[in-house]
């Protein structure tokens, strides 16, 4: 295998695929763009009889796909190929698969683009011993044409790959919705439990004429759950089990809150036959989820149960993925909230700043800016980056930045000396293994003018922008990021700031972007910055985060400072 199939195959198989593959309870596995597998799941090994650890790497095609007598196929031959090259869902009823003992299995098989988590394209192949036809097996009277087993797998692969794809809790029901409507019914009826145990009726849609229609008013908050209650609804809400319901059982006297309310629900709505399933997560129940059929043929059946729990479950891992990284998103904007400082007022000078969380959680953590005022009147600036996104980079952040006040307050030192002690206690004092950083201070001289003198340790260049538009990157003063475990002298920088002119200290955040070079971004951010160089300072900051447009992959700090326009003699940038 080549470097990139073996990175790929290392990012594929991770947990949270394997468990994907187990749930489908039929044989599956990812193949990548070369159609060589990624993953497989016990389904293949026991049809198969083939390890899953000993398919990773090869050929699907080449070890698998067999004519009725076992002969290899030629790939103009095989129409599982020929529809994996077309990149489009498909499925196929006679085929064989090649058995360890050198057997063929009559296969029936689906195919479909499969979201595995990063961005390398990935295809799903589901199969199962090809299904006997003939059953006389009677379907109770009044229920609906069922799936067949292939369209069963297709729904549950779909729902897997469109739910597992998204940290977002309404686009997931979004999903969750789309998916099922028309499909298994004409409405759907979404209630969940928030983190304070109360229940919100979270989404009511219809499916009519073709298009979602979502009902706002039957949506709302809902009674509490009753502890006792043997309602359907109540009973799913507490995790208990999944009920068939028609509008009579909601007919009788209500025993609690809610069951008035799925009354108005029945009558609201004209559903004759319904299907609630719990929604539960790992630690907690999460809500439950309702299909009902007004007007679509057909009454819902105990057959009908295992599909839906399984499209539930599906459902609830997402939504409990959400949750999590919902919730360490809140508390590591919290952090960052309650950890960056208010900017100090400075006679003559301008502050303004800006920060912006990453929207995964994940990524939300170790972007920081500060400024304070120091004990011979000068003001530190600093901008860094700790190398990590989670809470404990947030955490490392706050270390190095108390160090850094600390370190800044206690010595009349220039900027480069802080960056070297910094650098030295940052292995043995802090959680922080690396970060980037700039640190800069600004005086007023004897002739009234302002200086700014910095050291920058593996950070992007500050920009400095005159009131006529002129720009600079201020690349001097560079020098190795903080924690490399290499001793090196810190240069120092000095420059004069003109009259009524910006500088911009900022983390990489703003200036990177997928498919777009550094030297693009800082081309942007200049040329954005040129044209608001006559802005005041909180409209220029705001209009050059919108303007330069973060990609979200990223937090972005971004620290602005203005001198008055007061004419003293200075070095303005070339």
């Amino acid at each position: 295998m080549t470097g990139a199939h073996d990175e790929t195959a290392r990012r594929t198989r991770r947990p949270g695929i394997t468990e994907a593959l187990e749930a489908l309870g039929t044989g599956a596995y990812l193949v990548d763009e070369q159609g060589r597998i990624l993953a497989a799941n016990s389904g293949v090994e026991r049809l198969l009889g083939r390890r899953a650890e000993d398919l990773v790497g090869e050929d699907a095609h080449e070890l698998l796909h067999r004519g009725a007598q076992g002969q290899p196929l030629h790939v103009s031959q095989c129409a599982m190929r020929q529809a994996f090259h077309a990149g489009q869902p498909a499925q196929g009823d006679d085929d064989y698969f090649s058995r360890a003992d050198g057997s063929v299995l009559p296969v029936s098989w689906l195919i479909v683009p499969y979201s595995a988590g990063d961005r390398s394209p990935t295809t799903l192949v589901i199969f199962h011993p090809r299904e006997r036809t003939g059953s006389t097996e009677p379907r109770p009277e009044g229920a609906a044409e069922p799936l067949s087993e292939l369209e069963r797998l297709a729904l549950l692969a779909e729902t897997t790959s469109r739910l597992t794809s998204t940290l977002n809790v309404d686009e997931i029901l979004r999903r969750l919705v789309d998916l099922v409507l028309p499909r298994l019914a004409d409405w759907a009826v979404v209630d969940l439990i928030t983190e304070h145990d109360e229940v919100w009726r979270t989404a009511v849609v219809q499916s009519e004429e073709g298009r979602l229609v979502a009902h706002e008013e039957l949506q709302g908050p809902m009674p509490p759950v009753p502890e006792h209650s043997p309602m359907p609804l109540s009973r799913a809400l507490r995790g208990v089990a999944s009920a068939l319901v028609d509008p009579d059982v909601y007919h009788s006297p209500p025993d609690s809150g809610i069951a008035v309310e799925q009354r108005r629900l029945f009558d609201a709505t004209g559903i004759r036959s319904a299907v609630v399933v719990p929604l539960r997560g790992t630690r907690e129940v999460l809500g439950a989820f309702t299909l009902g059929r007004a007007d679509k043929p057909g009454n819902f059946t105990t057959a009908d149960l295992p599909l839906i729990e399984d499209i539930a479950r599906r459902a609830s891992l997402a939504l409990d993925n959400a949750r999590l990284y919902q919730r360490q998103r809140a508390v590591a904007e919290t952090m960052q909230n309650h950890l960056l400082p208010q900017m100090p007022r400075v006679p003559g000078l301008q502050l303004a700043v800006r920060y912006l969380p990453a929207p995964d959680a994940s990524q939300v953590g170790g972007d920081w800016y500060d400024a304070f005022s120091l004990s011979d009147g000068a003001t530190a600036l600093a901008i860094g980056d700790v190398v990590g996104h989670d809470l404990e980079a947030t955490a490392g952040m706050a270390q190095l930045r108390n160090m850094l006040r600390a370190y800044a307050w206690s010595q009349q030192t220039p900027p480069s000396r802080i960056v070297e002690r910094l650098d030295e206690a940052i292995m043995p004092i802090t959680d922080v293994s690396m970060a980037t950083l700039v640190c800069a201070r600004v005086s007023r001289t004897s002739d009234g003018t302002w200086q700014l003198t910095w050291s920058n340790a593996g950070h992007p260049p500050p920009l400095l922008v005159t009131r006529d538009g002129l720009t600079e990157y201020l690349t001097d003063g560079h020098s190795l990021l903080l924690g490399t475990g290499v001793s090196v002298r810190r240069p120092d920088a000095t420059v004069q700031l003109p009259p009524g002119c910006t500088l911009l200290l900022y983390t990489d955040g703003l200036i990177e972007a997928p498919g777009r070079t550094i030297d693009d971004g800082l081309d942007r951010l200049r040329h954005h910055a040129a044209a608001l160089a006559h802005r005041p300072l909180p409209s220029f900051t705001d209009q050059l985060l919108r303007r330069v447009q973060p990609p979200g992959l990223d937090d972005v700090a971004l620290l602005t400072l203005r001198t008055p326009k007061e004419s003293r003699p200075g070095n303005a940038p070339r």
